[in-house]
């Protein structure tokens, strides 16, 4: 069987702000463009069943697939995004080096050691492989979509392929992504499928320059 871990599309924030779990983030116009892409490509991958976070911008990319796709989507509480990034909401990322002092470049620069951290990476892991364990155990034999965040998604992958985690990083999920990955021990990726959306997407913030994984 398969699992496609997929980012959520590009969300609507001008102001650049850490959203983490606050209401009111949709998917920006680039985001539903994105989503249809994505679901355009795994409706020719036999999905058997979607699960989502329940946050908006999961829950609108889900739909997109499931639409596509003709399966319903299933809500896990435990798909939601990192709950570290909850410290730092309705900041802006250019002033979040000042409201929260040498934060940010510790997630840049040693993202398994954040002291400050409500959840920390190793535990994130944990939660995402939990959750792509249960759901793959519900659907023995079928392709499984999980639609989440970058950090969670990035964090289940490295800890299913048997990966370091301070690698959190490195090769990072863009905006509906999809990873293909097969049960093992360790998990393989097979797949890694971008959307070819026109025009150039704005930077991502946090701007991430090639971190050490060491």
């Amino acid at each position: 069987m398969s699992v496609f871990l997929v980012r959520h599309g590009e969300v609507e924030n001008p102001d650049r702000v850490v959203y983490s779990d606050m209401p009111g983030f949709g998917l920006s116009s680039r985001g539903r463009e994105e989503a249809a892409a994505a679901a355009e490509y795994l409706a020719g991958q036999s999905v058997a069943a979607i699960y989502a976070s329940p946050l908006e911008r999961a829950q609108e990319t889900a739909a997109f697939i499931s639409e596509r796709c003709g399966v319903p989507v299933t809500t896990r509480d435990d798909l939601t995004e990192w709950l570290a990034a909850r410290r730092w909401k309705g900041v802006t990322w250019e002033d979040l080096p000042t409201a929260f002092p040498g934060e940010l470049e510790a997630y840049l620069e040693h993202p398994a050691d954040l002291p400050f951290a409500e959840e920390s990476i190793a535990e994130l892991g944990a939660r995402i492989v939990s959750a792509v364990y249960e759901v793959t155990a519900a659907h023995t034999g079928e392709n499984v979509v999980v639609v989440s965040h970058q950090d969670p998604i990035q964090a289940g992958r490295l800890v299913l392929r048997g990966l370091p985690l301070a690698g959190l990083h490195l090769n990072r999920p863009g905006h509906c992504d999809v990873l293909t990955l097969e049960t093992g021990d360790p998990w393989l990726e097979v797949g890694h499928w971008v959307p070819d959306i026109e025009g150039h997407p704005p930077p991502e913030w946090p701007p991430v320059k090639s971190p050490s994984p060491g």
